[in-house]
């Protein structure tokens, strides 16, 4: 059992098993989400995940052209986890929320067009676009 939370503490998720999928995203969208050059979720099925506290909800479209709802604590202002209309079954929780040094690296790094030229996602799939289209590398 794992837990990810927002800085105060007042948005909390609840988090059986591993995840499903660790990926890094480039997206502009993600690095504005995250204020860093890219953003790390780790994947688990909805119903594995239980959540505490109320967060806030912003709905942006997201580069599949599909919604992403960001849920965000309305105190503190963290990011803690999101779901995309595009993956209904799953919740994508914000890798730095979980603070476990131990979960395992990104398998996949998408959206690589927009990532920064400085940064190397090593022992990970390398797709420029979403996961349907991969780098040519």
């Amino acid at each position: 059992m794992m837990d990810a939370r927002c800085s105060c503490g007042a948005l909390a998720l609840s988090l059986s098993g591993p995840p499903a999928l660790v990926a890094a995203c480039h997206c502009t969208d993600c690095q504005r989400r995250t204020g860093a050059p890219f953003g790390v979720g780790a994947f688990y099925p909805t119903d594995t995940v239980t959540i505490s506290g109320r967060p806030k909800e912003f709905v942006r479209d997201g580069g599949s052209g599909a919604k992403v709802r960001n849920y965000f604590c309305p105190d503190c202002g963290s990011t803690v986890y999101w779901r995309a209309d595009r993956l209904p079954t799953m919740i994508g929780v914000a890798v730095g929320a979980i603070a476990d040094p131990k979960l395992r690296a990104p398998a996949m790094s998408v959206f690589e067009q927009s990532k920064h030229s400085w940064v190397e996602i090593t022992g990970a799939e390398h797709f420029q676009q979403g996961s349907a289209t991969k780098a040519s590398r």
